[in-house]
């Protein structure tokens, strides 16, 4: 399977839609087990191609790794993820960021509103 590449505003988008459902259903954690991502995926009827990004957002990276490797595909979390967070920092220098932190462990950047599903106070 080949991953689709998206616009930002379509990856920002994705993470909106998956990351609202990963709540609902399953709580507000750190990161998600492929299960549920999966899960969360299907039941939103995403394309195939798009699943890689919500992967990479939402899961550790052995899990992402390990998921990966399960369905014979290689895919590159550091570039994804690197990737992801250009799409929310609007291009914004990521050199000083750790992208192995979970989505909640983000320093304090604008991201334009696209957790607001999710009460973090």
């Amino acid at each position: 399977m080949t991953i689709a590449i998206l616009a930002d505003d379509e990856k920002r988008e994705l993470v909106r839609r998956v990351g609202a459902d990963l709540n609902a259903r399953s709580g507000k954690k750190k990161f998600y087990s492929p299960s549920e991502i999966g899960k969360s995926l299907r039941r939103l009827d995403e394309r195939v191609g798009i699943h890689c990004w919500a992967y990479c957002f939402y899961s550790t990276p052995t899990d992402f790794a390990a998921y990966h490797e399960s369905i014979g595909e290689a895919c590159d979390y550091a570039a994804m993820k690197s990737e992801l967070l250009s799409a929310f920092t609007e291009g914004a220098s990521d050199s000083w960021f750790d992208i192995d932190l979970s989505w909640l462990d983000w320093p304090d950047i604008d991201l334009s509103g696209i957790f607001d599903f999710l009460d973090l106070s």
